[in-house]
């Protein structure tokens, strides 16, 4: 229902754009955020945009680097990542949650889920 994609190997410095797209569900009436996995640790809350679009949330260690945009039209969700660190290489993920409270970044308030996309950052 949800596939996140866009992954790939970049050099520290660089840019990728993660796409968050929604099939057979419409995303606009969900919140969307990013998480991202590496190995060993708890996947973790990377941003997330409200339904409308207007209103977003960062990770502390992503802020002035990341960037969240959604396309209702496109049924999609975009993660604009610059200026990529080596830590953060992971399995990014992208969710839905219908709750109020999605900016708290808690997985549990995230009901769907999809493949995950990895990006590597090289030094």
């Amino acid at each position: 229902q949800l596939q996140a994609c866009g992954g790939g190997l970049v050099q520290a410095g660089g840019s990728l754009r993660l796409i968050c797209a929604a099939s057979g569900r419409t995303v606009s009436t969900y919140a969307i955020g990013w998480f991202r996995q590496s190995p060993g640790k708890e996947r973790e809350f990377v941003g997330g945009v409200s339904m409308n679009g207007p209103n977003t949330k960062y990770a502390d260690s992503v802020k002035g680097r990341f960037a969240i945009t959604r396309d209702n039209a496109k049924n999609t969700v975009y993660l604009q990542m610059n200026n990529l660190k080596p830590e953060d290489t992971a399995v990014y993920y992208c969710g839905a949650s219908p709750r109020p409270d999605w900016g708290k970044g808690l997985r549990l308030g995230y009901d769907f889920w999809g493949p995950g996309t990895l990006v590597t950052v090289s030094s």
